[in-house]
């Protein structure tokens, strides 16, 4: 499968990701004709080469009319016209995704609607054009998922459509909920909401570099000069398969110490069902000898992001963590063997090709149990039994 990684150790936005991608391998004029599929005029692309620091780099540029860039435009209106446009299903809904992202933010940060947003920047021609461009570049490449580096949270103070407001501004901010950042110690806009919208939406995963062949390395350049190289690179190749039973994990943390007992199990239940491959509990001793506890959940990395948010909505948390981790596992199966007291599904793990354990499911050993009027200690051991006798004497085990 063909997968891109965003590294962005100086920030992320539109031209940087365009230029990126052109520097990777993506034609301009192949850009450009997908573009023009979206019933949208007043620009035009260019491209020149640049150096940032010691580096050289693609610079990406969305040249507007003047005429045409201070238009405001609401969602619907952006939606109208990607649905209007001759762009292929894949790139028209990667789009939307983007921009519906965008119109909930922004609506979040101004106590409003999502369809009565007017887009400020990020509905002028060029967010536009940067947003869709993105998505028909990767499409164009070939790419099916894309993974993207922590991002850098910038600081300082910038000038918007209302007045000045602190880096990053509030939609921006609330575009990076649950996604990794840091500080690079740089005072400056480092990434804009479109570099968000964009980054945040099309993650798979978040954090350190997904297992891959590199077929091609492409360098977009930002237009500020900042201390260190103002560049965004993206590493675009193959994914390369795990070694057997090996994969990467992320253990998402968070440590409670003010939140009513009752409220964990209805936030385990749906950390489970947002795809958490496990969640426990430890009990700790925080600051000033409080009683608290340890949350963790065990996930894959494109989970991050969502099981997050959870964290933040359903508990009483205001700082969540995670690390990436290696893990081997046993080849599993689960099959259903017959016992003494009728069929139980098992789950079989086995250590190449060799039977390890045979565990019967829990629930409905403790229904049989229960039922029979017996031991559940009992029903475990006599149906985990009479499952080997079975698998030893099938000639498929």
């Amino acid at each position: 499968m063909k997968i891109a990684y965003f590294d962005c150790p100086s920030g992320a936005s539109g031209d940087m990701i365009l230029g990126a991608l052109v520097d990777a391998g993506v034609s301009l004029d192949s850009l450009g004709a997908e573009l023009a599929k979206l019933p949208l005029v007043g620009y035009r692309l260019a491209a020149r080469e640049v150096t940032k620091g010691a580096f050289r780099a693609t610079k990406v540029d969305v040249e507007v009319d003047a005429r045409a860039h201070d238009r405001q435009r609401s969602l619907p209106e952006i939606l109208s016209l990607l649905d209007g446009s001759r762009l292929p299903d894949r790139v028209k809904a990667g789009a939307r995704r983007i921009f519906a992202r965008l119109g909930e933010a922004e609506a979040r940060v101004h106590g409003t609607t999502v369809d009565e947003v007017h887009f400020h920047d990020v509905g002028a021609v060029d967010a536009i054009v940067d947003v869709t461009g993105a998505v028909a570049g990767l499409h164009l490449l070939g790419v099916e998922a894309v993974h993207v580096s922590a991002l850098p949270l910038g600081g300082g103070m910038v000038e918007g459509p209302h007045g000045k407001i602190p880096v990053p501004g509030p939609g921006t901010a609330e575009l990076l909920k649950g996604f990794p950042l840091f500080d690079n110690g740089v005072r400056a806009e480092l990434v804009t909401p479109t570099g968000a919208a964009i980054l945040t939406t099309l993650a798979g995963s978040a954090g350190s570099m997904p297992r891959m062949t590199v077929e091609r390395v492409g360098y977009g350049a930002g237009s500020m000069e900042l201390p260190i190289p103002n560049l965004l690179r993206c590493f675009v190749g193959e994914a390369t398969a795990d070694p057997e039973g090996q994969e990467s994990i992320v253990q998402i943390e968070t440590t409670i110490d003010d939140m009513s007992p009752q409220l964990y199990e209805p936030l385990v239940d749906r950390l489970l069902e947002a795809g958490a491959l496990d969640v426990f509990l430890t009990p700790v001793i925080m600051k000033r000898s409080r009683p608290g506890v340890v949350l963790t959940a065990i996930a894959e990395p494109s989970r991050v992001g969502e099981l997050s948010t959870i964290l933040f909505e359903e508990s009483t948390t205001i700082g969540v963590r995670w690390t990436d981790y290696r893990r081997t596992r046993l080849a599993r199966e689960l099959v259903t063997l017959p016992t003494a007291y009728g069929p139980v599904q098992f789950k079989l793990s086995k250590l190449r090709g060799k039977l390890v354990t045979v565990t019967p499911e829990f629930a409905e050993v403790s229904l049989i149990a229960r039922e029979k009027g017996l031991p559940v200690r009992e029903v475990l051991e006599q149906a985990r039994a009479d499952a080997r006798r079975h698998l030893e004497l099938s000639p498929d085990s």
